[in-house]
């Protein structure tokens, strides 16, 4: 490192062992040195020459040598306290590094010393502050962090007038954030984030305190609580304003919250982070109900959640441990009553727990990513099944696959999907892959683009839960699909109720208009499967037909499909 012509007197006394560490030291050296060199030069002079006698030759030198004394101590003295400034401000630099304790430099004086300190001063205040906004703000929303959120709660409680430590708190997540930071860029998202702390500051009391814990989620402090009922009116009126449209960058964005609230004493057990814990427990519950849902905390939520999170340690590696079965649903020709296709649906076969229910892993594996691995090895799995009924002689039929949200967004789907079938060496014709119409919404483009992609390796599409959505009729006719299947929420009640048996028929009349083929999930009567003949419905699923079974016992299915078209033909 070049060293500033200007410092190169500096840097040479560095290099003495005992000026090293002083400034002042230095200082006094260049001092002495200076006033004594002259006066020694001059007394040497003085006494080489014979003009005075020995006794004047040494009055003459003590008087000076006492007076050059005197004159360098009062000039040291002064120089000491000249470099104060200097010593001060070197002294609140480390004292601020080391202590974080802000100075209390004098500003008043104007020379160089004295902008030194004033500067100094105002720099370390100014940088007192930045810290700690990056340390208790966030940078998104500019709204309290955890930490600030904290302070603050314990501080307003601490007050005298507080004699009530009962605290309401209130843990809202967006719901489906990870889609939505997945279909908006990067700026736009922060954009939204600015937007809805903005609208949830429009709601609060003038002593709540609001605070950003997260990318989705915001946490908020009701430290005045008159009334329980109170509570509730505060999470509804959260979830209606954020219902409404935000306009971001010209385009309009539509948003639901879910609310986790706990209400409860803040004291040594009860501590701010053991209650932002449990509304978090509420808000997983309130998730778990559907969109824009606000649930308070109860121990038997908190014992619901340990018992997933002991289900989510077994998940791993279940795979590994042959703990994944297949099962396959037969979708039935309700006209000629044959099996045209079968769906694959997975199930776990815990070594303890017996067959866990789908609906208690699905959830977990698409929350942590497993469900990637889980739908590749059931896509492999049910491939390889359907070759082999081809190679034993049965009928061949479609092998319908779901693809999950998230196995949908890998970049490299296509590709993969065209892998699985040269390695088990079943033809894309059979093979039909299930997508729901909520998520291929999030990106539109995307989806169609990656939908056609797979529609050019032979595969068929079906648009699975329809009409349980978005209900995408304007976007229908650019998904490149092949089957519409209705939804077995509206099956069920398809005799008793006007409503359901409406959205079916309406259903049915789009896809025969499109040309689509028609499949009803959730048979389970007479009764509904008489109706959806009727109106013309291609296939049905359900119980009524047959639930879920092992490869083994479809086959036997098969088998009896084909011994009854040979009876049949004979």
């Amino acid at each position: 490192m070049q060293i500033n012509n200007k410092l190169y007197l500096y840097s040479l006394l560095a290099h003495f062992r005992l000026l090293k560490k002083s400034y002042t030291a230095k200082i006094m050296l260049v001092a002495f040195l200076g006033t004594h060199v002259p006066l020694l030069s001059l007394l040497l002079s003085f006494l080489v020459s014979n003009s005075y006698s020995l006794e004047m030759t040494l009055r003459v030198l003590f008087i000076a040598l006492l007076a050059t004394l005197a004159g360098t101590a009062a000039t040291l003295y002064a120089l000491n306290h000249l470099l104060a400034p200097v010593i001060l401000t070197s002294g609140a630099l480390q004292n601020y590094v080391s202590t974080k304790t802000l100075p209390e430099l004098p500003t008043q004086f104007l020379d160089e010393a004295g902008s030194l300190m004033a500067d100094t001063s105002q720099t370390l205040h100014k940088l007192d502050e930045l810290i700690h906004y990056i340390s208790n703000y966030d940078n998104v929303t500019g709204l309290p962090n955890r930490d600030l959120l904290r302070e603050r709660v314990n501080q307003t409680l601490s007050q005298p007038q507080n004699n009530q430590r009962v605290v309401a708190v209130l843990l809202l997540g967006i719901d489906d954030f990870t889609a939505m930071s997945h279909a908006l860029e990067h700026e736009t998202l922060n954009l939204l984030l600015r937007a809805v702390a903005l609208r949830l500051q429009t709601c609060l009391a003038q002593s709540d305190i609001l605070a950003h814990l997260s990318a989705d989620e915001f946490a908020i402090a009701r430290l005045e609580i008159p009334s329980f009922e109170s509570v509730v009116k505060l999470c509804q009126l959260l979830m209606s304003t954020l219902a409404k449209p935000f306009s971001i960058q010209g385009n309009l964005i539509h948003l639901t919250a879910s609310i986790g609230i706990t209400i409860n004493v803040l004291d040594d057990i009860n501590s701010l982070d053991q209650l932002l814990q449990q509304a978090n427990i509420g808000l997983y519950q309130a998730k778990q109900q559907g969109r824009s849902k606000y649930q308070f905390y109860s121990p038997e939520i908190n014992t619901q959640l340990q018992e997933r999170l002991a289900l989510e340690n077994e998940l791993h590696g279940a795979l590994e441990r042959n703990e994944m079965l297949v099962y396959y649903q037969p979708l039935i020709d309700l006209e000629s009553r044959e099996i045209k296709a079968v769906e694959a649906l997975v199930r776990w076969q815990h070594p303890t727990r017996g067959m866990v229910s789908p609906a208690q892993f699905i959830p977990i594996a698409e929350a942590n990513g497993l469900i990637v691995e889980i739908g590749e090895w059931v896509l492999r799995t049910a491939c390889a099944q359907n070759l082999a009924w081809q190679v034993a002689g049965l009928a061949p039929i479609r092998m319908s696959v779901n693809l999950s949200d998230r196995q949908f967004e890998q970049r490299n789907l296509v590709e993969l999907v065209s892998q699985i079938l040269n390695e088990t060496g079943l033809k894309a014709s059979y093979l039909e892959l299930e997508v729901t119409e909520s998520f291929l919404m999030a990106d539109i483009q995307q989806s169609v683009k990656t939908l056609q992609q797979l529609r050019e390796l032979g595969i068929l599409l079906a648009l699975d839960d329809f009409g349980t959505g978005y209900s995408s009729l304007n976007y229908l006719n650019r998904f490149p699909v092949n089957m519409l299947k209705i939804d077995r929420s509206f099956i069920q009640d398809i005799i008793s109720n006007p409503d359901s048996a409406a959205v079916t028929d309406a259903i049915i009349a789009l896809a025969k208009s499109l040309k689509l083929e028609i499949t009803a999930e959730g048979v389970e009567t007479q009764e509904q499967l008489d109706y959806l003949q009727r109106r013309g419905c291609d296939e049905g699923q359900g119980f009524y037909f047959s639930r879920p079974a092992p490869a083994d016992t479809i086959t036997q299915m098969l088998k009896k499909t084909v011994q009854q078209m040979e009876m049949i033909a004979a």
